[in-house]
């Protein structure tokens, strides 16, 4: 499993993508967090806080994970070197899981970065250092939790299909679905028990700076389900 993560961090970085990935995340979230007025600007909402960060991120991820992770199997079926990946000494799991954690560090290494937020925000407080501690730890660990649960997502979306754009796609709409898809039920049924089944009330409750094991079983649920049915789609075909 370890030499197939070693394979996907160096395919990432390569080439273009990898930086890519990295770059486009930081800019996206620098320009509306820094430079573009609105609501997501923290120099204009006059708070010392990340909550605008924290509230925009989930959504660049759902869009930049799938661009990630919409290679992962469709481009070796494309190739036709996945029947040759499947014929190696190599537990069909692993190579999931090794293409699943390679895509997962990837997107952490994006979001390292952003730890710098955290210094801009110190500075700006008043007095200096004054920031929510805890809601800050427990939202970058909510984030974390979505990155497992997004990548699995897109990790099975990539053997959906050949084509990238197509398994990008669907990538995408099962991670609209999933995170605010039950919230939207909620609100237009009022229904608060809909939204639990919903990956943005979890996230929600994790960012609090609580760290529920309902949440924590909720996302690990979404990633060990979607991760074992990549495992048995391609054991189908291969």
């Amino acid at each position: 499993m370890v030499a197939i993560i070693k394979r996907e961090i160096n395919a990432f970085f390569a080439g273009p993508i990898g930086y890519m990935v990295i770059a486009t995340f930081l800019v996206i979230n620098g320009l509306f967090l820094w430079v573009f007025a609105g609501t997501f600007n923290i120099l204009d909402a006059g708070f010392a806080d990340l909550s605008a960060f924290f509230e925009l991120a989930p959504w660049v991820l759902l869009f930049l994970i799938p661009a990630v992770t919409m290679r992962a199997f469709s481009e070796e079926m494309k190739m036709g070197t996945l029947e040759l990946l499947l014929t190696k000494p190599i537990a069909l799991k692993n190579i999931v899981l090794g293409k699943y954690f390679g895509a997962v560090i990837l997107i952490v290494i994006a979001l390292l970065p952003t730890l710098l937020y955290i210094l801009t925000i110190s500075n700006l407080g008043n007095p200096a250092g004054n920031w929510d501690i805890g809601s800050t730890i427990g939202s970058y660990i909510g984030l974390l939790f979505l990155v497992f649960a997004y990548t699995a997502i897109g990790v099975f979306a990539s053997t959906l299909s050949q084509n990238q754009i197509v398994a990008f796609l669907i990538s995408v709409i099962f991670c609209f679905a999933l995170y605010y898809g039950f919230e939207g039920v909620a609100e237009l049924t009022g229904s608060a028990m809909v939204q639990e089944f919903g990956m943005k009330a979890h996230f929600d409750s994790v960012a609090r700076g609580v760290l529920d094991t309902r949440d924590i079983v909720y996302f690990i649920s979404i990633a060990v389900f979607f991760i074992g049915v990549t495992v048995l789609k391609l054991r189908k075909e291969s």
